[in-house]
């Protein structure tokens, strides 16, 4: 009976379109499924490792490939029988299927057909992402803890573009070593769903070894949740917004011109690519959102926005002061705080970030890989997003601010940020 029970189960597994158990329910037209001796069947079925089984959630599918045969039998032995429960073929017997032949050519579709879970993630180069983000024929989006990428309408089954490439990644997440270093992470119901092609440009970027997910991916993926903390890049967007709705309420113009609350880069995250020509990338594109961002309408007549200078022929010139130069002034002269540390850090922030773009890391091969330079950027980012929370809860202590303050997102204001 068991071999009639497994083929039925393997038919239903191939032929779902998506690896779907079989319903013990659904195998009554064929077998007495109540009966004890078909349930001693079944038992025996998942001892010898024929058979597995999932009875908890959606039973329809088969969430991890790690299954332990004990622990399956003890919930077999324990649960109400039949219920939900859902056969499903072992690895072991899968490993002999002919029906293989078929994924062949897709890497995560076949180890999906051969008992994969659902929910197994694996782990790639960040490099895998690059050629999403670069190609406009793409959408490419992330808060750095969750990410998607699909084909842009204009492209979808049009003549324009090649149907293999016309492809949709519903989810991707982040991941991370014991040293921190980055990686992207996608589980492999959704790697299936590439075309063979792309599942083979991912698995040449695979990496293995003990990396685990990041706990906010872990958490909305996992465990159904929205997650504990919010990017530190998307934390760095809402200060700079929330820094304005700060200035509205002390009739001034915006400090900042643009908050990109609205258009944040898509190269505003960490680096895909862990070079010096990345890297000097960021910097500029983190002073462009930073000094030269800075509005000098904000500071009216509180200080001097520019200065005498005495030329080698003695004659004067006015030179306008840099927007750092200015905003430090305007706070030494206008704001007092019990520690001038955090103030302090503030400025060298900004002007350690303008220092960088105006003397650009040099190596001779600019595209050599270093993963150093991730956790230079990271510190730099860290740095960065102090120095605007610092301007934030300078601008609160404002009386107009204290009256009426805006509306802060409960993370932002608590301090909640996932700097990794």
């Amino acid at each position: 009976m068991i071999d009639q029970i497994y083929e039925a189960v393997e038919r239903k597994y191939f032929e779902s379109g998506d690896f779907n158990g079989m319903p013990i329910y659904a195998l009554k037209g064929f077998f007495d499924v109540d009966t004890p001796e078909f349930r001693s069947v079944l038992r025996k079925g998942i001892e010898n490792e024929v058979l597995t089984a999932n009875f908890h959630g959606n039973t329809h599918i088969k969430p991890f490939s790690k299954m332990p045969t004990a622990k399956v039998l003890e919930v077999f032995d324990s649960a109400e029988y039949p219920s939900h429960t859902c056969l499903y073929p072992h690895p072991s017997k899968l490993a002999s299927s002919p029906r293989l032949s078929g994924y062949a050519q897709a890497p995560y579709e076949l180890e999906l057909a051969k008992g994969g879970g659902q929910l197994d993630y694996r782990t790639f180069d960040l490099s895998v992402l690059e050629h999403y983000r670069n190609d406009p024929r793409y959408s490419y989006s992330t808060d750095f803890i969750h990410g998607q990428i699909c084909i842009e309408d204009a492209y979808y089954e049009s003549g324009k573009m090649a149907e293999h490439d016309q492809i949709l990644l519903e989810t991707f997440g982040f991941a991370y070593d014991d040293d921190l270093n980055r990686y992207v992470a996608v589980f492999l119901r959704y790697l299936s769903k590439l075309s063979p092609e792309h599942q083979r440009v991912w698995h040449a970027k695979e990496v293995s070894g003990n990396i685990k997910l990041h706990p906010d991916y872990y958490a909305s993926s996992i465990e159904g949740s929205w997650g504990t903390r919010i990017s530190i890049f998307e934390a760095f967007v809402m200060e700079l917004q929330t820094i304005n709705e700060m200035c509205a309420l002390m009739k001034r113009p915006p400090l900042f011109r643009n908050s990109f609350s609205e258009d944040r880069p898509k190269e505003f995250g960490f680096l895909l690519r862990p070079t010096v020509a990345e890297f000097n990338d960021f910097i500029l594109l983190l002073d462009k959102m930073m000094s030269d961002n800075i509005d000098k309408a904000f500071f009216g007549n509180d200080v001097e926005i520019e200065t005498d200078e005495v030329r080698a022929d003695g004659k004067i010139v006015v030179k306008p002061k840099g927007t750092v130069q200015i905003l430090e002034a305007w706070f030494a002269k206008l704001f007092r705080a019990a520690d001038e540390g955090p103030m302090k850090a503030m400025i060298a922030s900004f002007k350690k970030v303008r220092k960088l773009r105006q003397a650009p890391a040099h190596k001779v091969n600019a595209d050599a890989f270093d993963q150093e330079i991730f956790r230079k950027q990271r510190d730099i980012v860290i740095e960065a997003y102090d120095s605007v929370r610092t301007i934030r809860q300078a601008f609160a202590n404002h009386p107009a601010v204290k009256k009426n303050p805006p509306e802060i997102d409960e993370q932002l204001f608590n301090g909640e940020i996932w700097d990794i």
